[in-house]
């Protein structure tokens, strides 16, 4: 299991591993794909502060990580 925070920039985490990108668009994160998104919104954005604004629950994503092999940190 990798341990990954959901305070850090969404552009460092899919940096570090490529795979968050497919699993934060099941969660419904899908402008992420649009082009220039990653490079510009993600530098700022959280997936926290991203759930947040879209209201899909903590949880739910936490979950989804999960599944995915990620433990996310309070």
């Amino acid at each position: 299991m990798i341990t990954i925070s959901f305070d850090e920039t969404v552009y460092s985490l899919i940096e570090k591993y490529p795979d968050i990108k497919d699993i934060m668009v099941t969660a419904g994160f899908e402008n992420i794909t649009k082009p220039g998104m990653l490079g510009t919104v993600g530098k700022v954005m959280t997936i926290r502060k991203g759930a947040r604004m879209k209201g899909i629950g903590l949880e739910e994503v936490k979950s989804l990580f999960l599944q995915h092999g990620y433990i996310t940190e309070e």
